[in-house]
């Protein structure tokens, strides 16, 4: 067959008249970020999803009372009559056929149109708002929240041809709302996530004198121990044998014991914000989520962000990198050897290792309290089934409060964090609608839900040494020694009893500890076994399962940090990588870490909720 000829006469006019087309497309056509509305009201942004449904959203997190408006301003290409097309997600239907608790409304200029969105379906997905007709160009465009109960707007979009194909989202937005991009420069270090350990990490090597990134993709810094989370730190810092290790604790710490509790402020972001502000090497960016690296053989070359409100790429160079995420994100991007779930026997030799390796992990907690004052929340009842038998007759959810570990807390992490929040609804609105003893708990209210879950493993980087349980118990103290261990051996299993009413659908926990003698980690387990140029801080280190049970607690992740920044500091010195502050440096690390790089003289009113050494009162 001969190809088909075409008529070069026409063709000038074909494309005139494609041209046409395309451009009359464009300019019928308007999209919206909802994370970069002007003003988002009541509605919280969530960005801790942005990698598996593609971006950052708004959600209207009212604990069952409907949130103010978020509303921005927007000039359309043309006047006239548009259809309203937008991504959202039926959140409770993974548990229920009803008509979703998520429930909100998108207004022009205040006023409503169409259907009410975020309702039907059981996956993120376009859902038809309605149409309207506007004599201007200019319009104000607001997310209304009907129900309280975690409605959810990723974007919008405004046609008034209403004939294109949203199904390829990413590639849509990229059309449409193409990201800018900027060059951040040049650091001798970049530390990515703003815990604990990533702060620590970051001031470390600042007080060295090296310039340091500090890229975290949430507004507040703390991880865990933020108000979003309200987490308490645990276990012990300033131990032999280095004692001036965690000094630094001192000067961001807080003051009062408790998770979940009622006052964000007892979590200290301020203080955080100012430990990291007051360094002059450090250049802290927020609402930063790195999800792309660049890669020069096996070392890390740059990084890049992308801004959760603007949606703006970032790109940050340096030599050294430290993966302080909790999930070893950047660790996971570069191609870092990892290890998910617990170890089978045979390759660990541990006591408590199970027969055939899995990947059950210890779960997620999303933290609850309630307060003292008059009921007002509405029924939820989407399909948990609770019985006077089942439900948890509670005023607040603690860390027993567990989802998750049966499933993939990267992949599945909005899942894991909606059905502790599904939980925590659905148990309060029985106990106060329907429990026989409900008169206990009608003078209290719902008060503060977590909308951010608390993790407690997920990946774990293979460095040039894995601790495991044996070592730990066995007291095995290496050449590299480092930061001291004191928490015990904390693992969490699924509730047995909670097993008996929700098989497979667990929401509370089980602990088993076995107290220790306090324990130095290898430095080894600091660094990545074949991304030379990486170093790792946090619950995300090369331990084995077991072993993560006494690492993975605050005080000790943010001494971690402490040790990566001084390190750091010496691969700058001698122009070398991680593992060869091992093999040749390691005597400038413990001269280091001998000093110390906290202020002196600070008050030690830090140190509640210590390890548990064996021997003594737990």
């Amino acid at each position: 067959m001969h190809p088909k000829r075409i008529n070069m006469r026409r063709f000038p006019l074909f494309f005139a008249f494609l041209m046409l087309t395309l451009s009359i497309h464009a300019s019928t056509e308007y999209w919206v970020e909802a994370e970069a509305f002007d003003n988002h009201g009541g509605w919280t942004l969530t960005s801790q999803y942005m990698d598996q449904m593609g971006s950052p959203y708004l959600q209207a997190h009212g604990i069952g009372h409907p949130v103010a408006d978020a509303n921005t301003h927007i000039t359309l290409p043309k006047k006239g009559s548009y259809h309203v097309w937008v991504r959202t997600y039926n959140w409770t239907s993974p548990w229920s056929d009803k008509r979703g608790a998520g429930q909100f409304q998108i207004l022009v200029n205040g006023q409503a149109f169409g259907d009410t969105l975020g309702c039907t379906g059981n996956q993120w997905e376009w859902q038809y708002a309605g149409s309207f007709n506007t004599r201007q160009r200019q319009i104000e465009v607001s997310l209304h929240d009907v129900t309280g109960f975690d409605g959810r707007c990723d974007a919008i979009y405004f046609t008034k041809s209403n004939l294109r194909d949203l199904s390829d989202t990413e590639a849509v937005r990229k059309e449409l709302n193409p990201p800018t991009q900027q060059d951040r420069g040049n650091y001798d270090l970049v530390v990515v996530g703003g815990g604990l350990a990533g702060m620590c990490a970051a001031v470390s090597a600042a007080r060295l004198g090296m310039k340091v990134a500090l890229i975290h993709n949430r507004a507040v810094l703390g991880g865990n121990n933020s108000s979003e989370i309200r987490v308490h730190t645990s276990g012990a810092a300033c131990q032999a044998p280095y004692p001036n290790l965690g000094l630094m604790i001192r000067e961001f710490g807080h003051l009062k014991v408790g998770n979940g509790d009622n006052n964000g402020r007892l979590y200290c972001d301020s203080l955080k914000l100012a430990f990291i502000q007051s360094e002059p090497n450090i250049s802290l960016f927020l609402n930063e989520h790195v999800n792309a690296v660049d890669m020069d053989g096996d070392k890390i070359r740059s990084v890049v962000s992308q801004n959760i409100r603007t949606g703006t790429l970032s790109t940050y160079r340096a030599p050294l990198f430290a993966d302080c995420t909790g999930d070893a994100n950047l660790g996971f991007l570069a191609g870092a050897e990892y290890r998910v779930g617990r170890e089978a026997k045979t390759l660990t030799g541990e006591r408590s290792a199970v027969d055939s390796a899995d990947h059950m992990v210890m779960g997620a907690s999303i933290l609850w309290n309630t307060k003292k004052r008059p009921n007002t929340f509405p029924e939820f009842d989407y399909g948990m089934g609770f019985t006077d038998e089942s439900v948890r007759p509670k005023k607040n959810g603690e860390w027993q409060w567990e989802t998750g570990m049966l499933l993939d807390q990267v992949n599945d992490a909005e899942y894991i964090r909606d059905y502790g929040m599904f939980v925590a609804y659905s148990n309060w609105s029985y106990l106060t609608h329907h429990y026989k003893e409900k008169e206990k708990f009608l003078q209290r209210d719902l008060n503060w839900v977590g909308s951010v879950e608390g993790k407690r493993e997920s990946r774990r980087l293979i460095g040039d040494y894995v601790l495991t349980q044996t070592d730990v118990e066995a007291h095995r103290v290496y050449e590299d020694a480092s930061v001291t261990t004191t928490w015990p051996i904390d693992l969490h299993y699924p509730d047995t009893n909670n097993s008996r009413f929700f098989p497979k659908r667990e929401f509370m926990s089980r602990c088993v500890q076995d107290r220790i003698d306090y324990y130095p980690i290898p430095y080894r387990c600091f660094y990545s076994k074949n991304i030379s140029n990486l170093f790792m801080a946090g619950r995300n280190i090369s331990v084995t399962h077991a072993a993560l049970g006494t690492v993975r607690v605050m005080r000790t992740t943010a001494m971690m940090g402490e040790v990566v920044g001084m390190a750091a500091s010496i691969c700058q010195k001698h122009g070398t990588l991680p593992r060869s502050v091992y093999t040749d440096f390691f005597p400038e690390l413990k001269d280091l870490m001998e000093v110390g790089m906290g202020k002196k003289g600070l008050p030690d009113n830090q140190n509640f909720h210590l390890g548990h050494a064996k021997g003594t009162k737990k």
